[in-house]
């Protein structure tokens, strides 16, 4: 415990060092977060999860925030339910019938038209549809048909597709040269050009209901320009699963990578020095050889013909990474510290061979290896990163490279970078930002070399 609070005392004269383990820290709480409030299993569900799941959500919509930076707000998506308590409902019952109310108020302080409108109807019933009759009311009193359905057990209306809709609405706007129906609905009848009327609108849906046991349940979706924390992609899905999600694979990917082949390699380079003769050779011609193979090619062949699963993946890294050019500067440590007086006297008493390897030999060299260990957790992060934004990521979960490979495969690096490319860009940033800072600072703490800078 005195080792770590002068551990921490030291860190504390460094700023960025101060700097990296704040940004960690917060990795760390977002890792948990992400696990927490989205199971991993849930977040496979959602990433995989294709109309059925994201229907609420526009396609490829800017976050929510955006709004804040720019002079015209842009229209963020709304979702009124009946059975959420969004939007209300009132029945009355007459002859057998059920006369059925529903009213979306939709609240629209934007500058710009929403992107697209649909009402989604869920009815139970046993033989005969329900009727509804569904109105559009404007902030400045106008009332605009909208149109007559009988839906099934589950419909999707699609207003700004409705061709009758829009013919009505050329009429009511000679003005606009045909506006579509998302325009004319909310355009101000009084300007000239197409201009969005600030206030509360009401979506008006009168149900009739032609059997005592049926029951109707409507939800309006309002489709925005801008949608949620981090916006949406090609497919509907939001991206702030994948931004929460890839905090924890990437961490954990970066960590285990880091600590397996530096643990290993640390352990390989004693073993060889102490043994020596035939075990140290093989060692360092093993390790030659694998120097000069070349990693991201192999993991390539490896995602092409085998399997793209993140965990094979991290396996043959720490298995290439085992015999690395970090096995050579360990056994120079290791050449030194074995002739240490320390030493003898462990062999005088009748150590075993490995009790000085794992109590005498490679504790001695710990603080040295902490700084490469901590400055290594990036680089394999970004090895991750790579492959992903390859196509060579594992396909179903969810991660920082495999964002940016979704917005280059999708041409969104054309239309919308400044969300769906800059925002996992910038936390593969923040993160080899982090670790290198105190990476660097526990270089100067345990490399007597450095104290003196």
């Amino acid at each position: 415990m005195n080792s770590i609070r002068k551990l921490f005392k030291d860190l504390a004269q460094y700023p960025s060092a101060i700097i990296g383990l704040t940004i960690i820290g917060l990795l760390i709480a977002l890792a948990i977060y992400a696990v927490i409030s989205i199971p991993y299993n849930e977040a496979l569900r959602l990433w995989r999860g294709g109309e059925e799941v994201w229907i609420e959500n526009p396609r490829t919509a800017g976050p929510a925030w955006f709004n804040l930076f720019t002079s015209r707000d842009q229209p963020v998506t709304m979702v009124l339910n009946t059975e959420d308590g969004t939007a209300e409902k009132s029945v009355e019952a007459t002859n057998g019938m059920q006369d059925v109310w529903i009213t979306f108020d939709v609240d629209f302080p934007f500058d710009d038209f929403p992107r697209d409108i649909s009402l989604f109807v869920t009815s139970s019933f046993e033989s005969r549809r329900p009727h509804l009759d569904i109105s559009w009311i404007t902030p400045d009193g106008r009332e605009i048909r909208v149109g007559e359905l009988s839906p099934a057990r589950s419909e999707t209306y699609r207003i700004n597709q409705d061709d009758r809709l829009l013919r009505r609405l050329d009429r009511l706007f000679p003005q606009l040269d045909s506006p579509p129906v998302r325009v004319g609905l909310f355009a101000d009848p009084d300007q000239e050009t197409a201009v969005p009327l600030k206030g509360t609108y009401q979506l008006l849906v009168n149900a009739i209901l032609f059997e005592e046991d049926s029951d109707i349940e409507a939800k309006l979706v309002v489709y925005g320009e801008l949608h949620g924390l981090a916006g949406t992609d090609h497919r509907r899905r939001d991206l702030t699963v994948a931004l929460l999600w890839g905090t924890p694979i990437a961490l954990s990917f970066g960590l285990f990578a880091a600590l397996g082949t530096t643990v290993t390699t640390m352990i390989i380079a004693a073993i060889g020095i102490w043994f020596g003769g035939v075990v140290d050779a093989a060692i360092q011609r093993i390790t030659e050889v694998n120097l000069i193979l070349p990693l991201i090619p192999i993991l390539i062949m490896i995602a092409t013909f085998r399997s793209r699963s993140i965990w094979l993946m991290l396996g043959v890294v720490v298995l290439l990474g085992i015999l690395s050019a970090s096995i050579k500067t360990y056994r120079a440590i290791f050449l030194q510290t074995r002739e240490s007086p320390f030493v003898e006297a462990a062999r005088a008493y009748g150590a075993s061979s490995w009790r000085i390897i794992f109590l005498y030999l490679i504790p001695r060299i710990i603080p040295i290896i902490v700084p490469s260990l901590v400055i290594l957790v990036p680089s394999y992060v970004f090895l991750e990163a790579s492959l992903a934004v390859l196509g060579l990521g594992d396909p179903i979960l969810p991660t920082w490279g495999k964002v940016i490979n979704d917005a280059y495969i999708s041409g969104a690096l054309h239309n919308a970078w400044y969300y769906w490319v800059l925002m996992p860009s910038v936390l593969l940033m923040i993160t080899g930002f982090a670790f290198s800072m105190v990476g660097f600072a526990l270089d100067r703490i345990f490399n007597p070399r450095l104290r003196g800078l």
